[in-house]
């Protein structure tokens, strides 16, 4: 496997944890009904993950791992036959 392909599959990996977090949050704080303190670790454990990709992300820009780009590819000029 290549370099970027690596990067881009943990950003991937990243991004699912943290959405696993955010609903076992949830989960907690619907089941334990504000008795317990699992709902403050879940949802900081999401938040830690959160920063930790978005550092991911600007050392992945900082060394070319990715490169930004528009929604729409750029349009190329056809030459008039």
């Amino acid at each position: 496997m290549s370099g970027p392909l690596i990067f881009k599959s943990a950003v991937i990996l990243l991004l699912i944890i943290i959405v696993v977090a955010l609903f076992s949050g949830m989960f907690f704080l619907i089941r334990d009904k504000g008795q317990s303190d699992r709902t403050v670790k879940s949802l900081t454990v999401r938040i830690v993950l959160s920063i930790v990709l978005f550092l991911l992300l600007i050392i992945g820009f900082a060394t070319g791992l990715i490169q930004p780009h528009g929604i729409f590819p750029p349009q190329t000029e056809k030459a008039l036959p």
